[in-house]
Order: structure tokens, then sequence, then C-alpha cells
């Protein structure tokens, strides 16, 4: 059927004149709307039109599919919904679902039992003959009787990349395949397939491949699909996870391998999970991709493809491969028939099963021995061997999958080993990261260099009065416990949940960052525009920005690291996720404390930061409580808004501007840094400047309301236009009506050697600055420094006159009615 119109104002309001205009649907006009571009969801009597919030759910878009055309209520109900939730279904409402009686509801119903029945009766089907399938198109899917086919399913593309290097090494067999492009339908009709799959968010499969993995799962679960319906498939499942998500680690893996072998599927290796966090993918990955042609060849794969691609292997590739080159494993049906070795490192007949008997006694017993490389990973002639022992026990149940996932893991144990892997460090670099030791980095911000040309500076310049270009932005720890949907780095750095790697020394992260920004300085002499005084101010470092990436409080050293800055009359500006309480408890005193507050709930800050920890909210919470005993700190929430994720709650984050009582609240827009595979954010769910002081007025007014006896009172008192943020702040920092967000850097600095000598004590309240009327909330400049010159890209300047004149008439008209 076609989709419904879009929903009238009257009808998104549900107000009692408009509820006789909605149109009403029956049982089974609402089934016909059950696809992703059409969905149609029944909830309490309404039917809404929810395909165009597919993408928006916070819970994904596959729990609404599955309820697509059909009545949700109790689904709905089961899950506890906010207050938010339940009035974004009345924006969605366009009809209502008429009462039926039981003959009408039973009709509906035997109408989906016969769609399900025809749906899995095509998939009962045998293949077709092979003369037949020969005929088909080279591109369908059903071609691969004689052909090994390669799927992946990635989030950001890993997978696909593995996939496609497997398959380069596969002469003339293999296939690659997304699972999204794939259907399921057809497996039965593939003789070999390797599959390679990450685990994303929850422990779900990415979202290329839910449906492909939900449709093995419905089927392994309906009594009416034949439970050797895959009894002629032969798989290897390939995992991608990170341990650090402990109970959720590589579970879309384990739950598509599961799915598979439920529905007869014959596993020929054992199932390989590789642990991100470890650095064991590319060395894992070698050993399995190596081992599959021989794999396949011993559980009776007699294509003459597949056997002529035996003769080349992933690791006999070429040196510039991320696979390291070291001698390939001894090929499974070799060690299993013959126990012929062969010298080691030949690379050519690497995945040739050898057919000579010799006499390798020594060689045997050297490889019973597991070998780990310089990066901490166990050999992978140990991998491959465990893969050997996989075919001959039953394919892989029990002892020998533990042996294959855990010995890696076990040769780590015994020394840290360096947060960045050679993976990461290219990757980091890629995005002009200068990597200081195993764990930090710096980078030039862009404001940096645009106020040594004189082209204005940074909010922080605006709110706090420092010199942008004589600020260093970097991090001791480049890891995180998580993985923000508006994440600016795309996900590049690590994520853990404690420091268990090797550390370095704060002394040296502190001078390497220092000698690394001069030299990103020194790459600015004879750019066009750059102040000569300026260029020679910058090399002298007054201020530090510890919000590169990653979470700083999480490495050890961390007082050590800021009292080294404080001695050179370096300031901090020090920004944590709100996950370890205790480390903020500990903290010295910096001259900026920040929190970041991404949501207001515990729902959406789940969906929002996507944390490591189970125990997240509590460790939230109980950040902000330590925040509220930081007296000697200036001390912030950082709310950074995300259009449709984490807007809508104006009186929770009061709530939470109770526990943690902050001096100041900075409210940024989300900043869209382009497609990620990572997130589905787009340019869409970024604010409008308007927007963001719309909000944080409205967060000003409700604290008021809610909290009349508070110590704070927060009123909007900053705002920097060119990055759509503003600044709230106490009223006790407007001194005899003038506001005093400023610092006087010199005097926090003669504080902090106060208290680090005698531990006298001091107050946010000493090194207080009057803040200048050109950076105050409502001058015409918007907080951008008139001594600076603000240059537009071409073609932009209209619309932002635009947009100062609508905001300028959206003053004058609130003015007016505050008059009245």
């Amino acid at each position: 059927g076609t989709g419904p119109s879009e929903p009238s104002k009257e009808a998104s309001a549900s107000t009692p004149e408009s509820e006789a205009a909605l149109k009403i649907f029956t049982t089974l006009d609402l089934a016909v709307h059950n696809t992703r571009s059409d969905c149609l969801i029944a909830i309490d009597g309404y039917v809404l039109d929810v395909t165009d919030y597919l993408s928006k759910h916070p819970g994904g878009a596959s729990i609404m599919l599955k309820y697509g055309g059909k009545d949700a209520t109790e689904a709905f109900e089961d899950i506890h919904h906010s207050a938010d939730a339940r009035q974004i279904l009345k924006s969605l409402i366009v009809g209502k679902l008429r009462a039926e009686s039981e003959a009408t509801k039973l009709e509906a119903a035997n109408r989906e039992i016969a769609d399900v029945e025809e749906q899995k009766s095509r998939m009962r089907r045998r293949p077709a003959p092979a003369g037949e399938e020969n005929k088909k198109s080279s591109h369908s899917s059903s071609d691969t009787q004689g052909k090994v086919r390669i799927l992946y399913g990635s989030q950001k593309g890993r997978g696909k990349a593995l996939a496609e290097k497997l398959a380069s090494s596969w002469e003339g067999g293999a296939a690659v395949a997304s699972m999204a492009d794939f259907d399921p339908e057809d497996l039965p009709k593939v003789k070999n397939v390797a599959l390679i799959i990450s685990t994303y968010t929850d422990g779900t499969a990415p979202e290329p491949a839910k449906f492909f993995t939900q449709w093995l799962k419905d089927a392994r679960h309906d009594w009416r699909v034949d439970k050797k319906i895959l009894s002629g498939t032969n798989i290897a499942v390939f995992g991608l996870g990170n341990s650090d998500y402990a109970d959720d680690y590589n579970k879309a893996a384990k739950d598509l391998s599961e799915s598979l072998e439920s529905l007869g599927a014959r596993r020929v290796l054992p199932l390989v999970l590789a642990d991100e966090q470890a650095g064991e993918i590319e060395g894992k990955f070698a050993a399995w991709g190596s081992g599959l042609p021989d794999a396949f060849i011993k559980a009776g794969a007699d294509s003459a493809a597949v056997a002529a691609s035996s003769k080349i292997g992933l690791s006999g590739s070429s040196s510039s491969s991320s696979v390291p080159n070291t001698a390939a494993p001894t090929p499974p049906a070799a060690v299993a028939k013959e126990k012929d070795g062969g010298k080691e490192g030949e690379d050519k007949e690497a995945m040739t099963p050898r057919r000579n008997k010799k006499n390798n006694v020594k060689e045997e017993e050297e490889n019973k021995q597991p070998k780990a490389d310089g990066d901490g990973l166990v050999d992978m002639e140990d991998l491959g061997r465990v893969m050997v022992q996989q075919g001959n026990q039953n394919r892989g149940k029990g002892e020998d999958e533990k042996k294959l996932n855990g010995k890696a893991a076990a040769a780590t144990a015994a020394a840290p080993r360096e947060m960045l892997t050679p993976a990461l460090r290219k990757n980091l670099e890629k995005q002009k990261y200068k990597l200081i030791g195993s764990h930090s980095g710096v980078k030039l911000c862009r404001w940096t260099k645009a106020m040594l040309r004189g082209r204005g500076g940074c909010y922080k310049h605006t709110f706090y009065g420092i010199k942008s270009y004589q600020c260093m932005e970097t991090t001791p720890s480049l890891a995180c416990a998580n993985k923000c949907v508006f994440c600016w780095r795309h996900h590049t750095n690590p994520v853990g949940r404690e420091w268990r790697w090797k550390m370095d020394d704060a002394k040296m992260l502190v001078d390497g960052a220092i000698e690394k920004h001069q030299k990103m300085i020194k790459q600015m002499r004879g750019v066009p525009g750059v102040k000569p005084e300026r260029f020679k101010e910058a090399f002298t470092v007054r201020h530090c920005a510890l919000s590169l990436v990653g979470e700083p409080i999480m490495y050890p050293e961390i007082n050590k690291f800021l009292d080294l800055l404080h001695a050179k009359s370096i300031s901090s500006f020090l920004v944590t996720n709100a996950q370890f309480p205790e480390r903020i408890r500990q903290l010295h005193p910096c001259t900026q404390l920040y929190v970041s507050i991404d949501a207001a709930t515990k729902d959406s800050l789940k969906a929002v930061d996507r944390p490591l920890f189970n125990d997240f909210w509590e460790r939230f919470i109980a950040s902000l409580k330590a925040l509220k005993g930081k007296n000697i700190t200036r001390t912030v929430y950082r709310l950074t808004l995300v259009k449709d994720w984490n807007m809508q709650d104006v009186s929770a984050y009061c709530k939470l501007l109770a526990i943690g009582l902050p001096l100041l609240i900075e409210i940024k827009a989300v900043t869209f840094c382009g497609d990620s595979k990572a997130s589905s954010l787009t340019i869409k769910n970024t604010p409008y400047h308007e927007e963001v002081s719309s909000f944080g007025l409205e967060i000003c007014k409700t604290y008021s309301k809610m909290y009349p006896e508070s110590e704070r009172r927060y009123e909007l008192a900053c705002e920097h236009e060119h990055s759509n943020c503003i600044l709230i702040a106490d009223t006790k920092l407007k001194v005899e009506g003038k506001w005093h967000t400023w610092i006087d850097y010199d005097k926090f600095h003669s504080l902090f050697q106060e208290w680090k000598e005698s531990g006298k004590t001091f107050s946010a309240f000493e090194y207080l600055a009057p803040t200048p009327d050109w950076a105050v909330f409502g001058a015409k400049e918007q907080g951008f420094d008139p001594d600076e010159v603000r240059v537009r890209k071409k073609g932009k300047k209209a619309k932002a006159d635009a947009a100062a004149a609508a905001a300028a008439a959206k003053e004058a008209k609130e003015a007016k009615e505050a008059q009245k």
C-alpha cells in the first residue's frame, strides 16, 4: 500500500477537535506498512508514522521495524519511556486504530502467518542444479556453489577492508559482499562461507548487518524452519570486538555463529574473537585467513576454484600489508594428515596441502611451544595449530576454542603493553596528531592559527581571557571510557575502563608536548597574515587545554602532570567525562575543571555516550557530587547539544545542576565533523546559535523555579557566536553589576604555589578578572573580539548578516515582552 500523508499539526497535537479528523486504520490497513521506507505502528489506539524517526530512535531502527504494521502498545509499555519519549509519540500520530472484533483480528493473524509461511517456504527449497546456476548473472548471490563467499558486517569499514584483503589472496574463487546486500535466504545455495562481523553498541550487530543476523536468529527459533537447512554449508566466523565492553565483547560474532550452527551449518574452523583493545586483530586474522582454504577442502569442498586458491595465503602477501609478514602457519590439512612441517618462512606454498612425508621430529617438538612476538601476541604458528586441533576435535567445540581466543590475552598479561598500536599510530598521525611517548598527543588548534593571523580567538578567549595563540591542546591519555556519537575523532582513539598500559613519565610528556607544539608553531612562519609579535609570543605556552581527546584523568600521574604545567606558569583547563569519581576527588587544583554533561537521563546518556561501564549512571552522578566538593577550583558543566538527541528535558538538566552546583555552565552546539560510519549524526543534528541561546535561557529560568533556595543563581553571561557557544554563570561572578568571568592567571599561579608549598587553601573567587563588554551576552559583537578581523568565507556574508538581523529582531521582541 501507499504510505500515509504527512501528519497535520492538528493531528500531531491530538486536540479533541482533531480526533474526529484522524484517519481510521483497520488492522489489515496497518499491516501493509511494515518496511523501512513506509513504517507505521500502533500504540494505545493511535497509529504513528515512524518512517522518518527510525534513524533517530535511540534503541536503533530494527526494534521499531520489528513492530512495523503491528500494535506495539504492550512492547512500548514493557520498557520505561520518559515523558519526552511520550511527547514525541504525539508528533507522529497520523490516525487511529479501529477497535475490531476477535474474528477480524483472527483474519489478520492468519494473513500474517500465511505471509510468513510463504517466506519460509522459499528458504526450504533446495539450490537449483549447478547447470542452471551457471546461467545466472555473476553478480547473483546464488552463483557461489563452487566458490567461497566472504560476507562482512561492519560499521566503520574495518570488516570490509579485511574481507577484501582475504579475497585478494584467494585466486579466482572468492566473492565479497556486505551482509546488507546478501539475501540470507540464499545461504543454503552457498557451499563455503567466511563471515567477518564486528560488534556495535550494546552487543548488537552493526547496522548494515542487523537484518541478516536478525533473520537468522528468527529462523533459528522458528519451529517451521528445517533446522538442517544449512547442512550443506561450511562456515568460518571471525569476530571484531573490544574486550573492555565485558559481557558484550564480540557478542555479535558469537550470536551469528550460534545461529548458523543451529540451522545445520558446519563450522570448519573455531570461532575467532579478535580483541581491538589488545591489538591482536591483524595477527589473528592472518592465521585465520591462512587456514581457511585447507579447512574448506578438508570439509569436503571439491570446487576446483577453491583447490587452486590454496596456493596463496595472507601470510605470504607483500610487506606493505598491514598483516605481519612472519612465517606462515602450518596448513591444517598438512598437519592433520601427514604431520609434515617444511621450512620456516616458506611463503610460496604456505597454504598448499603437502603430500610428502618427512621426518620432522625436531620442528614438531618446537611447534608445541607457543611463541609471542614483540607486541605480546601469540605467534601465528600457535594459532594455526589450535585451529588444526579444532578441526580434529568435532570442529571446535570446547577447549580448543578457548585456547584460540585466550592464549593471546594470557601472553599479554605478563607485562603492560603500549596503548598505541602501530595501526592506531598510523590513524592518529594521519589526522595530524603529534604523538608523545606511548599514550599521549598534541595538536595545533585552528583557533591558535587564526589568532596568530589576527582573525579572532576561540571561545575561551571570549569567556576567560586566554590568548588563543599561546594555548596548547594536548592530552596525557588518548584512551577514553566512552564512544560518544559526536566524538570529533570518529572513534580512532583507544578505549578502556582502567589504566593497564605502559606508563610514560609526566615530565617527559609535558616537555614533549611543549616541544612538539613549538615545532608546529614554527611551521606557521611565513604564512600570510601571521603577526610577527604574536608569532614570537606563541613559543611561550601560557595555557593548556586538556581536552584534545580521551580521558586525561585516567593517566595515573595526572596530578604530577598538572603540577608541572603550573610550575611553568601554564594554566590548565581539564575536561573529564564523569566516569571516574574517585579520580576527581583526588585531583589537585587546576585552573578550571570541566565535567561533560552529554545528556540528562540515564537512557539518553547511554544512547549518546555509549559508555563502557555497566554502572555508568552511578559513576556519572558520583562524579557530579565529587565536583561539588572542588571549591578550590572553578568548576564547569559542559553541555554539548545534539538536536533530536539530548535537548528535550530541561528540568532533568536542572536536577543535575543541583547535584554538582557548578560555578559555570558552557553550552555548545555539537560540531558536525563530516559523515562517519561510527555515528549516524548529520548536519541537521547541529542546532543554530539562537536555539543554543534559547536553551540556555530556559535552563536559567527553570532552575530558579525548581530551586528557589539554591545557593546558585544562573544567568547568561557570555556568548561566542562563531563557535555556537554560550556561557552561563553564577551571579556571584557579577561584581557591582559587571561580569567577572575572566581569569587573573598570575594570581592563580601565585595561589597555587602557596597551596603547593604550605597547603593553604584558596577560593575560585580569588582569581577573578573583569569580562570586557564585547564578550558579554547580548553585545553587538556576539563574542568576537573587536581588535580582531573577522574573515568570512565567500558566499556566507549574506547569510551571516541575515542571521544577525534575525537575532537582533528576536532580542528586541523579547525586551519588549519583558517590559510588558
